[in-house]
């Protein structure tokens, strides 16, 4: 390819394409394979400027060439964005969109919708754009993720609510719950998953995009894995001959009354995985067990929410460890 100078002093490459001359302009002397590169991708433009396909259709594609390998919460959650995002912006020709777009699209969805959901809006908008328009560099700019102060339930409150749970349907899966298991593992077990004293927890309960409840895999691969509970817990169940079969929705009900019932804040099921690694970390648990017992991929959500100590344990560390620093800081003072 010719490379061409121009008295300017910069450099140009010239390119005839379908009886229209093209032309890339570079400040200094282009390699003849970056020079290569750079009319490729500018008659790439020019390809996709003669591509019609909605937004919506694109979604609808991306969505069904993924229904086998994500999860149908994933799917379900896709679904969902397809529904909210403005009807201008699923019927823009997709080869059209600017970063510009999406950015006043993401402007409209924080009006109405929290900032997680349109994080998770806007991935599946770049996910789209990245697989039919992958020259286009997207650059938006998101609403402010909001910092959440966990509760943390003591211990209690928790044992409160298991007193009261006692001989219901709801006190296994409210002590599987402190035991680090998701409400979706829970409903998702059965007696011939505990071996022993030890359960394997390998599937869970979710609503697939249709609104029905299915079995599948586990969450993650790290959600794979095996918890050792008590010899009286696994007796309850072997007595009961089950774990729980009733409607997912019904156990988080169940906690809300008894908490109204005993005078307990209100805290979902999922803060009693809250209670259950913050306990770990109070009993000096090394952080890599408790990932490997809770089930959790990486150190972010220990981070971010569940590293928190119990109580006045929590704070006689803090008085251990303030008191450590004060000596440090004016142990050479009067």
């Amino acid at each position: 390819m010719k490379i061409e100078k121009l008295p300017s002093g910069s450099y140009r490459i010239r390119k005839m394409y379908k009886g229209q001359m093209y032309t890339v302009t570079f400040d200094a002397k282009p390699t003849q394979k970056e020079a290569m590169l750079a009319m490729a991708a500018e008659l790439e433009k020019v390809q996709e400027k003669h591509q019609t396909m909605s937004f919506q259709t694109a979604g609808n594609e991306y969505i069904a060439s993924k229904r086998n390998v994500l999860s149908p919460t994933t799917i379900r959650g896709y679904n969902s964005a397809m529904r909210t995002i403005s009807k201008e912006f699923l019927k823009k020709n997709i080869y059209d969109i600017t970063a510009l777009d999406i950015q006043t699209e993401v402007n409209c969805l924080t009006k109405s919708r929290s900032p997680k959901t349109v994080r998770n809006y806007h991935g599946f908008i770049s996910a789209v754009m990245g697989t039919f328009r992958p020259s286009l560099k997207v650059c938006t700019t998101l609403p402010q993720k909001i910092k959440n102060d966990p509760y943390i339930p003591t211990d209690e409150e928790v044992q409160r609510i298991l007193a009261h749970a006692e001989g219901t349907e709801y006190e296994i899966p409210l002590i599987l719950a402190c035991y680090g298991l998701r409400r979706s593992e829970i409903c998702a077990l059965t007696p011939e998953d505990i071996d022993g004293d030890v359960v394997r927890i390998c599937k869970a309960k979710v609503l697939d995009e249709n609104e029905e409840w299915v079995t599948k895999t586990t969450k993650t691969t790290a959600s794979t894995r095996e918890i050792v509970v008590p010899p009286e817990i696994v007796g309850k169940i072997r007595q009961r001959g089950y774990i729980y079969k009733g409607h997912p929705n019904c156990i988080t009900n169940y906690l809300k009354k008894t908490e109204d019932i005993l005078g307990i804040p209100r805290f979902p099921l999922h803060k009693l995985r809250h209670y259950f690694a913050s306990k770990m970390s109070a009993m000096s648990v090394p952080e890599e067990d408790i990932m490997r017992f809770g089930g959790w991929e990486t150190d972010h959500v220990m981070k971010g929410v569940y590293r928190h100590a119990m109580g006045d344990e929590n704070r006689k560390r803090q008085r251990e460890a303030s008191e450590k620093l004060r000596n440090a800081i004016f142990k050479n003072l009067s």
